[in-house]
């Protein structure tokens, strides 16, 4: 019975010393020369025009909200009704369950008791320039996430446009209208 006993234990022995970690593993270290390529090298060349994943973002200010290292001052963009109804879209799809759909930071969430966001008509926000707007939406702030990947560059500035009008519209008089709607809207009264 012994002899069995022992034959057991170095075949178990073999079994376990034949495992190999991935620390272990055959493989080439950066820069190592190896004899398999034709040019010695085992790291192969980055091909051109290849942009490593973690890259540091070098687009313009339209699609950063930046220019020479300060937010953009202007939307990038023409502003007209097509872009402004692109804009109410996106933000009534993104941003009014936080923000609510007049921008004061009563939607959804905030009434499930989350933290309230900002209101979109402080004086905080109104005086921010768009580039910043671009940027938050982009990259995210304290407890607001990051839409990049939901929202492209152009329905980011498409949303901030839309900001900027209801901020106008919050605090629009019945002399901001033009003469030609105004007497039409008087007439209704």
């Amino acid at each position: 019975m012994k002899p069995g006993l022992i034959l057991g234990a170095v075949v178990l022995a073999s079994a376990v010393g034949c495992r190999r970690d991935m620390q272990d593993q055959p493989k080439y270290k950066p820069l190592a020369v190896s004899t398999f390529f034709a040019d010695g090298r085992a790291a192969r060349p980055v091909p051109p025009g290849a942009i490593a994943v973690d890259d540091v973002d070098q687009k313009p200010g339209p699609a950063t909200g930046m220019a020479d290292g300060d937010f953009v001052t202007t939307i990038p963009v023409p502003v007209d009704v097509n872009l402004l109804n692109r804009g109410r879209d996106r933000y009534d799809i993104y941003c009014s369950p936080c923000h609510g759909r007049t921008g004061d930071g009563r939607g959804m969430v905030a009434l499930r008791g989350f933290k309230i966001p900002a209101d979109l008509s402080s004086d905080r926000v109104r005086n921010a320039p768009p580039g910043y707007l671009y940027a938050v939406i982009t990259d995210g702030y304290g407890a607001m996430p990051d839409y990049s990947y939901q929202l492209d560059e152009h329905d980011r500035w498409a949303v901030v446009a839309y900001i900027r009008a209801l901020e106008l519209s919050r605090g629009a008089t019945l002399q901001d209208v033009p003469p030609e709607v105004r007497a039409r809207l008087e007439g209704q009264r």
